[in-house]
């Protein structure tokens, strides 16, 4: 049978590359699969897929998957969008009832899975569904002749396929989030011009894969470039140090490639900051090499607020190499970025509209948008404003809930288009210094964000305070390891500002008396920081916050669980 593949923009980029250049590696194994085999592994795919169909029609259906994170992941998502149908990827962490309820309300006509997560797919197809889906096994569908001939590319280049991403459920049931083709490869341009992906990047992948995150940013957008992906997951800090120092230790075989690429998560880098201290100093020594901006070209950070704390100490570590910020969501890929150049990666900032992205900013208060040279109210203080977001980049609906679809989009009298309204809010100045590089997008005011619109605003006493700004300083303290800041309602304050707290060692040692550091300790140290109407009223001290995969906390379920019945 030949080899095919549909015309599409990503397939056109995976056949153009050196067929024999390095597409995918199992990082424990060692094992690399090569573009030309990656291209014909797809397409066997793909005929496998419209067998198990059975005649019916793929194109638009939704096909969920259970995968390894790795090579079967990569072949089963392109296989999927070369049927033109839409993927679905699955979290193997998710209970088999969160499971169901993706399967159905997807309505998907297939699910596979790889053979560490049968017992999983098994379950949960069981009992409790609405529509059983066609099953079948992903190592049966990567099945086939091996000979890896060249690919042809043939029919249209574009098409009904794409992925749906589900949202992470914190105000109500997770909703699907359709990413057609179209998204997919605008989103994936757009960062391949901002970050300057190429051939001789290669990307240590140590993320989930059913969030947009490890999805758009390394894995589509790394194939387009030709890219090397090399899988390491689920995260573990020492092997990560160990495969980030092996190419710079002694070694009697074949040297590894180095690393250039690391697009992780908060969380992520300050497990990695932890551990470093327990590492050989010899390893200690080759992992300080690897980071070096001569050898790790790119290090982002992304999913959740970067403590400034954190950003100083990778930068210490790494001979200079400053984390690069940016923001984005499911519904929308990557918005805004700082540059790549060390100047335009301001602290706290997010930096500018990505290639190929509009934003606008939109007062809080009177609704009105913020124009450029706007950004002060009569008073003097910054306005904040709603970002919303339109272009090529961003989603179409949420599949089959056109209601949420209505609420979360607004008509705009210019006649180009619908905004969508990202529940983010932001404020946008000018900084001295930054914009200067050569990168045509990222000049002009930059952004900062100040944290969701329903949980990190809080109006307390009339003035607007960023729990994202109180959280930043609160970090810096070397009394608190982490920490949430939230708004609780007040019959005097509106909203009175609060801080559920996790210790580190020095902070539980460091209040009065040997006493651990509490809500006094906590105001004195603030008091030179923050404006008095900004620190903390109350502070919770607990072993533990809860984090989703992303780093991300939900906090409307953190004040319930810590405070009660006192939602912000």
């Amino acid at each position: 049978m030949a080899s095919t593949l549909p015309r599409l923009p990503i397939f056109k980029a995976i056949t153009s590359h050196d067929p024999k250049s390095i597409a995918v590696v199992h990082s424990a194994s060692g094992r690399t699969f090569t573009y030309g085999e990656l291209a014909h592994d797809v397409s066997s795919a793909k005929f496998k897929l419209a067998d198990l169909a059975k005649g019916n029609a793929i194109d638009g259906e939704r096909i969920a998957f259970l995968a390894d994170n790795g090579y079967d992941y990569v072949v089963t998502l392109l296989s999927v969008l070369a049927s033109h149908a839409i993927a679905v990827p699955l979290s193997p962490a998710f209970p088999a009832s969160e499971l169901r309820y993706v399967l159905d309300q997807s309505e998907a006509m297939m699910l596979l899975s790889s053979a560490k997560f049968q017992d999983k797919s098994d379950e949960v197809v069981k009992e409790g569904l609405e529509n059983r889906p066609i099953t079948a096994a992903i190592e049966k569908a990567l099945e086939g002749d091996k000979s890896r001939e060249a690919v042809t590319l043939e029919g249209p280049a574009d098409g009904r396929g794409g992925v749906m991403l589900y949202t992470s459920g914190t105000t109500s049931r997770p909703k699907g989030v359709l990413l057609p083709q179209s998204v997919l490869t605008a989103q994936s341009l757009s960062l391949l011009k901002a970050w300057n992906y190429s051939p001789e990047d290669r990307l240590l992948h140590a993320l989930p894969l059913h969030h947009i995150h490890g999805v758009i940013n390394a894995v589509l957008t790394p194939l387009f470039a030709g890219s090397a992906i090399e899988f390491q997951f689920p995260f573990n800090a020492q092997a990560v140090w160990e495969r980030l120092a092996a190419p710079f230790l002694p070694t009697e075989g074949e040297p590894k490639e180095k690393i250039t690429f690391l697009t992780v998560v908060p969380t992520i880098y300050n497990r990695l900051l932890q551990s470093h201290g327990s590492l050989s100093p010899e390893l200690q020594k080759a992992t300080k090499t690897a980071l070096d901006p001569k050898n790790m070209r790119l290090n982002i950070s992304g999913s959740a607020a970067l403590p400034t704390p954190t950003k100083s100490a990778w930068s210490d570590l790494s001979s200079g190499n400053v984390l690069l910020e940016r923001y984005g969501m499911t519904e929308v890929g990557m918005a805004l970025s700082c540059g790549l150049d060390f100047s335009d990666r301001v602290d706290g900032s997010v930096g500018w509209p990505l290639p190929f992205v509009e934003v606008r900013l939109v007062d809080t208060d009177t609704n009105e948008v913020i124009q450029p040279g706007e950004e002060l109210d009569k008073d003097g203080k910054t306005r904040h404003g709603e970002i919303q977001l339109r272009g090529p980049t961003v989603f179409p609906e949420y599949w089959r809930n056109p209601a949420a679809t209505a609420a979360e989009f607004t008509e705009n009298e210019d006649g180009n288009g619908k905004w969508f309204k990202t529940g983010d809010v932001a404020i946008r100045m000018n900084v001295e210094g930054a914009g200067n590089s050569s990168q045509e997008w990222a000049k002009g005011p930059m952004y900062f964000i100040q944290g969701r619109k329903s949980a990190d605003i809080i109006k307390t006493g009339g003035e607007k305070v960023s729990a994202l700004e109180i959280e930043r300083e609160m970090l810096s303290l070397p009394h608190v390891a982490e920490c949430a800041v939230v708004g609780l309602q007040s019959d005097a304050w509106g909203q009175k500002v609060a801080a559920v707290v996790m210790l580190s060692e020095e902070g539980k040692i460091a209040g009065r008396g040997g006493k651990a550091w509490g809500p006094m300790d906590m105001r004195r140290a603030l008091k030179e920081r923050l404006a008095n109407y900004k620190i903390p009223q109350e502070m919770k001290v607990v072993e533990t916050i809860p984090r989703n995969a992303m780093g991300k906390i939900n906090k409307k379920a953190l004040v319930k669980e810590v405070f009660g019945d006192a939602p912000s």
